[in-house]
């Protein structure tokens, strides 16, 4: 969980938890209430958050957006916000969901937030998306912002999991920090709660190893795409196929959105075959997408070549085919066929070119 405030030394007025998970936004909202509720965070001096009072009375009020045709009725959260706290010294006010408010909603709460309510403090919650433009604007002056987000690469799930294991209730040896991160996937909002289980069973501080970690692990999660597409350039079929029932599985994608993952992969070293491109940047502003990734995709398109993408475009377009009924086979061994034939591209040469009719096949 990383925060950001927008004026340093500031105390906040407003926290905006933010995230694309609603699991980890809400343990975040749970985590700042904890912090604002301590003795530290819980000061009578708005002005001076260093200065805490043991005695000090906080009152929590929560509110929620709600999704779909109810409409919030944003007077309550204004009045509670803007109106000194009964029998307590402060309150706290949570809207949650607040990505649902409508722009009318939005620019009302935006107009308010410059008036004073110190010390009352309001706690924005923001599952999937950005809050409304006019609404974000009047918080980024005295808003600090919190995001729960463990990010969408493999670089940055792995650094967000190791933040999250240096404060776990327990220890987990490098083998079983291997295990779970290989185990969780793309389903990081089981941590917290396997973590506590862990403790439970373990003691607080207790040391975790592989084998007393798989008896808690569970389901494993769904995999990342780029778990499969990395797979496939580097020709590990057996990878690649697990990669592949795990985005099925766990991961819940229908075999159509595996394909589309697919065709977008060799599709954008199609686009790149040919026009000479070998800057990572220019590759990327092509694509559209960032340099990174397009690196990848212009490096992996040099080694297989045209004849090798136009192949596996080709094979892309085929199981397409087979899974609307030209072939009667489970959805799943059309994916885990495909994948490795796609895998086994990246391994040799073309046994026949392009375009060739393909062999009658059984199940």
């Amino acid at each position: 969980m990383t925060a950001t405030s927008a004026r340093s030394g500031d105390s906040a007025a407003v926290f905006v938890v933010k995230g694309s998970d609603p699991g980890l936004v809400d343990r975040g909202v749970e985590r700042l209430l904890a912090e604002l509720t301590s003795p530290e965070g819980a000061t009578g001096d708005p002005e001076d958050p260093t200065v805490a009072n043991l005695s000090l009375a906080v009152a929590i009020e929560e509110h929620r957006a709600p999704n779909g045709e109810d409409e919030l009725m944003l007077g309550p959260v204004l009045d509670a916000l803007f109106t000194p706290a009964f029998l307590a010294d402060r309150r706290i006010v949570v809207l949650r969901d607040a990505e649902h408010l409508d722009s009318s909603q939005a620019a009302e709460l935006a107009s308010r937030l410059g008036e004073p309510f110190a010390p009352n403090v309001l706690v924005l919650a923001v599952v999937g998306k950005a809050l409304p433009a006019a609404l974000a604007k009047a918080v980024k002056a005295r808003g600090r912002e919190i995001d729960t987000s463990p990010g969408s690469s493999g670089k940055a799930r792995t650094q967000w999991l190791s933040e999250q294991l240096q404060s776990a209730p327990v220890h987990l040896d490098p083998a079983a920090r291997h295990l779970l991160e290989g185990h969780l996937g793309e389903d990081v909002s089981r941590l917290h709660a396997l973590l506590d289980v862990l403790a439970a069973a373990y003691g607080e501080g207790g040391r975790v190893t592989p084998a007393e970690l798989e008896p808690f692990l569970g389901e494993e999660g769904g995999a990342p795409p780029w778990e499969l597409t990395d797979a496939l350039d580097n020709g590990d079929a057996a990878t690649a196929v697990q990669a592949a029932r795990r985005l099925l599985g766990p991961g819940g994608r229908h075999p159509f959105q595996l394909l589309a993952t697919l065709h977008k992969h060799y599709g954008a070293m199609l686009r790149l075959d040919g026009s000479g491109i070998t800057d990572p940047g220019e590759a990327a502003s092509l694509l559209g997408m960032s340099p990174f990734p397009a690196r990848k995709v212009l490096s992996q398109g040099g080694r297989l070549g045209s004849e090798r993408i136009a192949r596996a475009v080709s094979l892309v377009a085929d199981a397409d085919l087979d899974l609307r009924g030209v072939v009667d086979w489970p959805d799943e061994l059309v994916i885990e066929v495909l994948v490795a034939r796609l895998a086994q591209l990246s391994r040799t040469r073309l046994a026949a070119p392009a375009g060739a009719r393909r062999p009658a096949r059984t199940p």
